[in-house]
């Protein structure tokens, strides 16, 4: 289904007057991530007094606002090309018309976690984990956001209440021992507002693992101050996972905020979503990965993009990323290799896809092919039985 929508003009009316360009503002200014939430782009007058805005991009922002959030903070701006269009960063926070075409198979909850919520800010679909929603705003609003149901939207959909109740869910479910805190962004929020959930959910005592999913070391990462570092190392173990998606990205500030993350003892994973025109080439993922892992980030997970109503234009064939994943392994680094996986469509869970090695499987033997296209046999053994038979052992003596 697509809207029609006018050919726009994006030349500001002479009656208003010009937006000052923020990424020009006094560096005590900039270096706020404060002043950078408190600034950032959002209108399609604001972003035509910065740059020429294309006729589809122009119709898209007319748009926006019945639909979703637009929002880019000075410092991800600045790292925009104005003068291409298909600049990576500017196809990820300024939208195109296409994104009104609703293909078939779009949803508006694509990994069906409404269906896995039993209480407010909570998604439980994996059995000894689950994902809290502890804020509905982030510091920018990606053109490919899986969850633009929820964030960002005028009206809030997490309070206070809802969330003391998710905690209390988390609480009360024994068999939870791992918790991510979401969003939105949880690094928006005030070191103090942050602390507060951190510490509430560390206190449960069946939790083991917090993890904070944030996309600030990215878009925001003067966000990463001491202040925040030392709090977060209070409560370990704590694992953050940002999301690069080029390596234009990479800047030395945003370098820096993982290298702080990195030296405060939090462990850094990375997860890419493969987009269509921004970084759906073997080049740009090798480099974007390979860079990674000089500020300690491990990539961890490559998308395939999800089936978000509005996105189809962005996301990539299967085949594409099975590509990719063809042209990293053997030619860089295990450790820069994350898993491909798809987040499947109505909350089945995450799936790993990948090149298929496997020439032929035998009971004697199996053929493989190595990344440079060679077979090799590998012997089966005889003996197969692959009991453990210390299990019980230790098993017994560990539970008590």
């Amino acid at each position: 289904m697509t809207i029609a929508l006018p050919v726009l003009s994006n030349e500001p009316s002479a009656a208003r007057k010009r937006i000052p360009d923020p990424t020009r503002a006094p560096a005590a200014e900039f270096a706020d991530w404060r002043w950078q939430l408190r600034n950032r782009l959002s209108t399609k007058e604001e972003l035509a007094d910065l740059l020429p805005l294309t006729a589809d991009e122009d119709a898209a922002m007319d748009a926006a606002p019945g639909l979703f959030r637009v929002g880019i903070t000075p410092y991800y701006f600045s790292l925009i090309d104005r003068g291409h269009p298909d600049c990576p960063v500017r196809m990820q926070v300024i939208p195109r018309a296409r994104e009104l075409t609703v293909e078939e198979g779009d949803l508006v909850d694509p990994l069906g976690e409404d269906s896995h919520s039993p209480a407010t800010g909570i998604f439980h679909r994996y059995p000894d984990r689950c994902l809290l929603l502890a804020v509905d705003r982030c510091a920018i609003y990606c053109r490919h956001c899986n969850r633009r149901r929820l964030v960002g939207q005028e009206e809030s959909p997490i309070s206070r209440q809802d969330l003391d109740q998710a905690i209390g869910y988390i609480g009360r479910t024994p068999a939870i021992r791992d918790v991510l805190i979401s969003g939105g962004d949880p690094l928006t929020l005030s070191t103090d507002r942050l602390e507060d959930i951190v510490a509430r959910v560390r206190a449960i005592p069946h939790v083991e693992i917090i993890r904070i999913g944030t996309r600030v070391p990215v878009v925001l990462p003067m966000r990463i101050d001491d202040e925040l570092c030392a709090m977060l190392r209070k409560y370990h173990p704590l694992y953050i996972n940002t999301h690069f998606n080029h390596p234009k990205e990479l800047t030395p500030l945003a370098r820096t905020g993982c290298e702080r993350l990195a030296d405060a003892g939090i462990p850094l994973g990375n997860q890419t979503v493969l987009l269509r025109g921004v970084n759906s080439s073997s080049r740009v993922i090798r480099k974007l990965f390979t860079e990674l892992l000089k500020v300690r980030v491990r990539p961890y997970y490559l998308f395939q993009g999800d089936v978000a109503a509005g996105t189809s234009h962005l996301r990539t064939s299967v085949e594409t990323g099975i590509e990719i994943m063809q042209n990293l392994r053997g030619w860089i680094s295990g450790l820069a290799i994350p898993h491909l996986v798809i987040d499947t469509p109505g909350g089945m869970g995450k799936v790993s896809i990948g090149p298929d090695y496997v020439v032929a499987r035998g009971a004697d033997k199996w053929t493989l092919r190595n990344y440079e296209g060679r077979l090799v046999d590998y012997p089966q053994p005889k003996d197969t039985d692959a009991t453990c038979a210390y299990d019980e052992v230790y098993f017994r003596d560990a539970a008590t």
